[in-house]
């Protein structure tokens, strides 16, 4: 399936008064115009609502925190502001970053204003209604994007403080434990197992890197193509961006491989040959260009952490649909997958 980024969707409207008040905001703090503000909202992300914005002759995407009570550290787009305005000129397609407004008075909470970025995004990681040229031209092209983000001089980016590499893993466990303790609507065994095993088993050396760039959300769906070529516009959704083991980032964007479409988005049970799609050693040898990798038994703890992570994010978005305050309109049915990611991670580790 393909669409544009700006595709609307349902989602949560903005009342008159929020409308006025920013498009008073946009005149003075982005660009002035003439005549209505208009909004849509769009489709994309589980997280944080997202709109179209028309006003005159520019076109923006604006992305705020949801309303109501949220999970301490989520939701940070002020996060994703900071780090894809450091990006611009450092080798990574981001939208240009207009304004980041924290004043809750405008429309109830932090947003901010960015480029839109015409062009294509796939949610089907099998690609349907493509040639098998262009599957693995865009393959292609993904993997590349993945690596240049890891190659960015974070120093020179000005991100030194993006995060705390130090223990990198062992802090994401944590975390990740925190977040689904504090959303958990029911009790998941193969999370608990997970919860237990991953920390009495993380590999000797993966906790002493010294930190990378990572995005935290890499897939396919957080990419913008250009219209008509494989080649990456743009990465979006940097919401979970830090500094920490570049082979977090890479084993979560290679869980796709491992993974069924009704677990998450999965190319499990595919036939990649037919479709032209690499298979997960050769899209791996795609990204590492020859740099050494993980070894086949740190690559199978990385992604049963990453299925108990996703296990985690999903529980959060089950939670939120059931506050009532979910971004997307199926936030329902994606977080019932909490259930079956945990199990995919705990037959990851029995094998």
């Amino acid at each position: 399936m393909a669409g544009t980024w700006w595709a609307a969707c349902e989602g949560p409207a903005m009342s008159p008064d929020e409308q006025q008040r920013l498009a008073d905001w946009l005149r003075t703090q982005v660009a002035p115009f003439d005549g209505p503000l208009r909004l849509s909202t769009l489709a994309g992300g589980q997280s944080n609502p997202t709109y179209r914005v028309e006003a005159g002759a520019h076109r923006w995407v604006l992305r705020r925190k949801p309303p109501g009570v949220l999970l301490a550290s989520a939701h940070a787009v002020d996060r994703e502001y900071r780090v894809m305005a450091a990006l611009a000129g450092h080798g990574v397609p981001v939208p240009r970053m207009w304004a980041l407004c924290e004043d809750d008075t405008v429309i109830g909470s932090t947003f901010v204003v960015m480029e839109l970025v015409d062009g294509r995004v796939f949610v089907d990681p099998a690609l349907p209604g493509m040639a098998a040229d262009e599957r693995a031209a865009v393959y292609a092209a993904m993997a590349d994007a993945l690596a240049a983000i890891h190659r960015v001089d974070v120093a020179a980016a000005g991100l030194s403080g993006h995060g705390k590499p130090q223990q990198y893993l062992s802090r994401q466990i944590a975390r990740w434990t925190r977040q689904y303790r504090d959303s958990q609507t029911e009790d998941i065994a193969p999370m608990e197992a997970l919860i237990d095993w991953l920390p009495a088993h993380l590999p000797a050396g993966l906790d002493e890197h010294p930190g990378a760039l990572v995005h935290g959300d890499f897939r396919l769906d957080n990419l913008i193509f250009h219209p008509t070529e494989p080649r990456v516009l743009a990465v979006i959704d940097w919401e979970l961006s830090t500094l920490g083991h570049p082979w977090a980032d890479l084993s979560y964007h290679l869980m796709a491989w491992r993974v069924a479409p009704d677990e998450f988005r999965g190319l499990k049970g595919h036939d990649l040959a037919a479709l032209g799609i690499p298979d997960e050693a050769a899209h791996l040898a795609r990204y590492l260009g020859g740099r050494p990798g993980p070894d086949a038994a740190t690559m199978d703890w990385l992604m049963a952490f990453n299925m108990f992570r996703m296990a985690a994010i999903l529980q959060g978005i089950l939670a939120r649909a059931r506050q009532g305050n979910a971004a997307a309109a199926d936030a329902q049915a994606t977080g019932a997958r909490a259930r079956r990611m945990a199990e995919a991670g705990w037959r990851q580790v029995r094998g």
